[in-house]
């Protein structure tokens, strides 16, 4: 295991920042129990001349748990369901997707 793989392994442990969640393939099924580091900042965009603030959903997720995450998957913290839209995202290692969601 490299350095950037154990590092990884313990953020991904480490119950202060990652939480317990289930990974559904299309959205449909029992689901997969996968770690998830959680991001949700406001993001200013602008439009015809107005910023508008909107909330954004982002979740880390190990590629190991989840290797074939993709568009239109779901993602379920706490019984709160986030569909995964556009194409996630690999870190430089490979390690770690970073996917952007919205409610269901």
């Amino acid at each position: 295991m490299t350095a950037f793989a154990a590092a990884t392994a313990a953020l991904f442990a480490d119950p202060h920042l990652a939480r317990d969640a289930l990974w559904r393939v299309g959205g449909a099924g029992d689901g997969v129990p996968v770690r998830v580091i959680a991001r949700r900042p406001d993001r200013v965009v602008d439009f015809a001349g107005a910023r508008i603030v909107s909330a954004t959903a982002l979740f880390d997720i190990r590629v190991a748990e989840a290797p074939g995450l993709a568009e239109g998957d779901t993602i379920e913290i706490d019984g709160e369901v986030f569909v995964v839209q556009g194409v996630p995202q690999r870190d430089a290692e490979l390690l770690v997707w970073t996917v952007e969601t919205r409610p269901a």
